[in-house]
């Protein structure tokens, strides 16, 4: 993945699209803003028609069930103030099968359920939580939601494996598929944990798109030297980084050379893979786990490498 600066000179030159992407981002949280305006208004009614009518009642007793009614009411209120929170959090609908979001059009409204794989780090942005995750149902498929709105307690509740109910809406950005401006329900009781499936022999192949985002393995690669100077690794598509940026190197399958990533925002300079990326040699023969992100092609985050 390309970082923050990288994306802002590509937006220049007219090489990526995030712009629009972002006008897209934008009309979208207009349209909620809107629709949660509605809920409100709705609510609000609602609430003033039950006082009304609580206090009809107390104008046709007497003073005892006037008090008693002024009671109930005040306690009904005081429910309904404190169970509102809870309500706007929740997502109503059915879930689409996996099948159905992929023929889904980009800026469909979506619900899905499924098992988070994995988390990039959690930030804030102007004092709103949120971080990307991997998600994925077997045998069904991957998913990432990007940029989703979390608190920190809630980050760290989401561990691989956790269940999600999420609502938001289909997008794409250079070939990858995601779920943007998204709200969650976390679901107890049932956890999932996917095997990386080896698609190897995808490599090269229009089929590997069908694994998009879901968690994959890459087995008997060898190391290529990731620039002029023969270097194993860069730290950044550009090798202008430092230790903490992302790593990206390359490596060759029957004559053919691709180029995978360590993405630092999913596995930080602390991380195993990290340290075992910088200790490549060109040459290695090496196995490798990882998400099949996509960026104008396969873009693999690694999460794993081994000798073959």
């Amino acid at each position: 993945m390309l970082d923050k600066t990288s994306l802002l000179w590509y937006n220049f030159t007219g090489l990526c699209t995030e712009g629009s992407s972002a006008r897209f981002r934008n009309n979208i949280v207009n349209i909620r803003s809107k629709e949660k305006e509605l809920q409100m208004k709705k609510r609000m009614i609602a609430i003033a028609a039950a006082c009304a009518l609580l206090t009809a009642a107390g104008c046709n007793n007497n003073a005892g069930t006037t008090a008693a009614t002024t009671e109930a009411a005040a306690t009904t209120t005081t429910a309904a103030a404190a169970a509102e929170p809870a309500a706007e959090g929740k997502i109503t609908g059915d879930p689409i099968s996996h099948e159905d979001y992929i023929a889904a059009d980009v800026e469909t409204e979506v619900i899905v359920e499924t098992y988070v794989q994995g988390k990039q780090s959690w930030w804030e942005d102007n004092g709103v939580g949120k971080a990307s995750f991997y998600a994925q149902n077997n045998p069904e498929g991957g998913y990432f939601f990007y940029e989703m709105p979390c608190t920190k307690e809630e980050y760290d509740q989401i561990v691989p494996g956790t269940k999600l109910k999420v609502h938001g809406y289909k997008a794409e950005w250079s070939g990858e598929i995601e779920i943007i401006d998204t709200e969650f329900d976390i679901i107890s009781g049932d956890t999932f944990i996917a095997s990386a499936e080896d698609v190897t022999g995808l490599l090269g192949k229009d089929e590997l798109v069908d694994h998009q985002n879901e968690l994959v393995s890459f087995k008997g690669m060898t190391v290529e030297a990731a620039n002029d100077e023969g270097a194993a690794f860069m730290y950044k598509y550009d090798n202008s980084g430092s230790d903490g940026d992302d790593l990206y190197f390359n490596v060759s399958k029957d004559g053919t050379t691709y180029t995978f990533t360590v993405e630092s925002y999913l596995c930080d300079k602390d991380s195993q893979v990290y340290s075992d990326v910088k200790a490549l040699n060109v040459g290695d023969v090496i196995d490798l786990e990882g998400f099949l992100y996509w960026y104008n092609g396969a873009n693999p985050h690694i999460t794993s490498v081994s000798k073959a």
